[in-house]
């Protein structure tokens, strides 16, 4: 009677998403554009002419195993390195043995390299001597050596589906079943653990592995719910809080809220950055940041919910800060929208940074001090004392009306909307509008 330690003993404890890497790309599951006939990394291994590439996507997708079933097909040995632990030395190796019999670089975390191993890396590639693959979670186009980035084959691995997720956890139970465990799984769990992965697929079968660990051979393991949220509580959480995944979430959380028409786009980014474990303080700033970005003078309330929510997550901390993250989050969203605000300090600072200074008027001068009076200082009217409150003066005579601000009021009866509506009672003059 044996179990899956003891199996894995056997087997020189080789873990079950290590035992289930393909050795050609036909084997890959969920990066059908990138595997697929005809596919460029499927004529550059057709032409034995791979030359060099970047594998780019979130952790446990594939990027290691792509490039293990590449150098299989190539028929070349596989020789990984890592980008904090490989020296100029190490590399300087690989090209002596390359020279002797055809090698695959790989480099995992390639981003964490420096400008002069990525140089020395090159210099083999380009030479002939070897071929190279790199993996990073990083944006290449800013994380990665510019010459090592234009050199290379940038190649965008996408999260996998559940349904691909599917078929890798269904591989899994066949593996276990052919080692001699046996592991009833229902559909609806075997969706539930898809699901839950989060796209990572070395994940799912780390999580598979867990619930078969302990049964014996001749013990079918029977998996519950309950076991699959056990596992999963204790599994880390697959969100990078420094990496790409951080800004694309956020990214898609903000232009969400900027939407306005759509809250549960809103509350979802908003979860996922929570589960991830952001700081709610983080997220709080960036609620601030969009009431007055994209709501600005349309809802002058918003930033006040924002604020407010803000000094609150400070003194609550999660799981309550959750609700009032969501609170100041759909404020922001529901509310109708105005960019006037940073649009109009974006085109200011421009202006101020590209052309000579306006000189401040005499009449807008300082006037505290004696003497102001001899130097020509004076002559500013009051609003406060005219019955109207405003009264016609100059206040930036080289700059036209509307060059920086116009106004984004719609529909709606908001507080820029009926503010054009009063300064047109006022003045008789027409606020410079965007969509006019």
């Amino acid at each position: 009677m044996s179990d899956l330690f003891d199996l894995s003993k056997e087997q020189g404890r080789q873990p079950l998403a290590a035992a289930l890497r393909p050795n050609s790309l036909d084997d890959i599951i969920g990066q059908d554009a990138l595997t697929a006939k005809g596919s460029i990394l499927q004529r550059r291994i057709a032409a034995d002419q791979l030359g060099s590439i970047v594998l780019y996507g979130p952790p446990g997708i594939g990027k290691t195993s792509i490039a293990r079933a590449v150098g299989n097909m190539l028929s070349k040995d596989f020789r990984p390195l890592h980008a904090t632990r490989a020296g100029v030395k190490e590399i300087r190796q690989l090209a002596d043995e390359a020279r002797m019999r055809p090698l695959l670089i790989f480099v995992d975390e390639v981003h964490r390299f420096s400008a002069t191993q990525a140089d020395d890396l090159l210099a083999i590639c380009e030479e002939g001597t070897a071929d190279f693959m790199g993996a990073t979670t990083q944006n290449p186009y800013t994380a990665l050596p510019k010459a090592l980035v234009s050199r290379s084959t940038i190649l965008k691995l996408e999260p996998i589906s559940i349904k691909d997720m599917e078929k890798v956890v269904a591989r899994g139970l066949e593996y276990l079943a052919g080692i001699g465990i046996q592991v009833t799984l229902s559909p609806e769990n075997l969706q539930l653990i898809a699901g839950r992965s989060g796209g990572d697929a070395r994940r799912a079968l780390t999580t598979l592995e867990s619930l078969a660990v302990g049964h014996t051979s001749d013990e079918p393991v029977v998996v519950t719910e309950e076991m699959i949220e056990e596992a999963y509580l204790s599994a880390p959480i697959n969100h990078d809080r420094s990496g790409d995944q951080h800004y694309d979430v956020v990214s898609a959380f903000i232009k969400s809220m900027r939407g306005g028409a759509a809250p549960d786009a809103v509350l979802y980014w908003l979860a996922r950055l929570i589960h991830g474990g952001e700081d709610p303080r983080f997220i709080a700033r960036r609620i601030m940041i969009q009431a007055s970005e994209d709501v600005g003078l349309a809802d002058n309330t918003a930033l006040q919910t924002a604020v407010a929510a803000a000094q609150a997550v400070e003194m609550i901390g999660y799981p309550e800060a959750r609700i009032i993250l969501a609170h100041a989050a759909l404020h922001v969203a529901r509310a109708p929208k105005s960019g006037s605000a940073n649009a109009g300090i974006s085109a200011a600072l421009q202006a101020v940074a590209n052309e000579p200074p306006q000189a401040v008027p005499l009449h807008l001068r300082d006037t505290h001090y004696a003497g102001s009076a001899k130097l020509g200082h004076g002559g500013y009217r009051s609003p406060h004392n005219d019955p109207r409150g405003w009264v016609e003066q100059d206040y930036a005579p080289g700059i036209e009306r509307g060059r920086f601000y116009k106004s984004e009021a719609r529909d709606a009866s908001t507080f820029e909307k009926r503010a054009d509506e009063y300064w047109m009672k006022v003045t008789g003059q027409a606020t410079p509008k965007k969509f006019d």
